[in-house]
């Protein structure tokens, strides 16, 4: 049963926003993929922060027009779910990890700062770390100096405390 103009005014709204807070969109073809693993697709993305949608194309082409996911509308044909995230990564990260263990999930394109991204595109946003996982690389590089500081210190002391006895 299709949607009447009112549902569809709706889920226009409701993507437009989405789309304003985002920073990435990522659609794939999932056809012929079973309801198991689109619900397991939905639960990883829901963990990411992801919004992960199946919808209909020229609701999403009205949605992004003016926006700077507009270069996305001639990509927007056949069977799609639509990724989108605030996180630059996340979107891409969980449909190309997810695209990695099932066949029948196809990345399509994506969209990152304007820029449109083909496949291989996608894939390589996806391979760039999370904020969280640079912020905790930082913190090692930063806490590594001060750790090889405190055990040179202790080896000292320890040296120290030999000689004594």
């Amino acid at each position: 049963m299709g949607l009447n103009l009112d549902e569809k005014k709706a889920v226009v709204a409701e993507v437009s926003a989405r789309i304003a807070a985002a920073q990435t969109v990522v659609v794939a073809e999932y056809s012929g993929m079973p309801v198991a693993h689109l619900t397991r697709l939905r639960a990883q993305a829901r963990a990411a922060g992801v919004y992960l949608r199946v919808l209909k194309n020229t609701l999403v082409r009205r949605a992004v027009e003016g926006s700077a996911f507009a270069c996305l509308a001639e990509q927007m044909t056949g069977p799609l779910i639509y990724s989108i995230s605030e996180d630059p990564v996340a979107a891409a990260k969980v449909l190309n990890d997810f695209a990695k263990t099932n066949d029948k999930l196809i990345l399509k394109a994506g969209s990152y700062a304007g820029e449109l991204l083909d496949k291989a595109g996608v894939q390589k946003l996806a391979s760039v770390p999370s904020r969280e996982e640079l912020l905790g690389q930082l913190l090692g590089m930063m806490q590594a100096p001060v750790t090889g500081f405190a055990c040179a210190l202790a080896a000292l002391a320890k040296q120290r405390e030999e000689v004594v006895a």
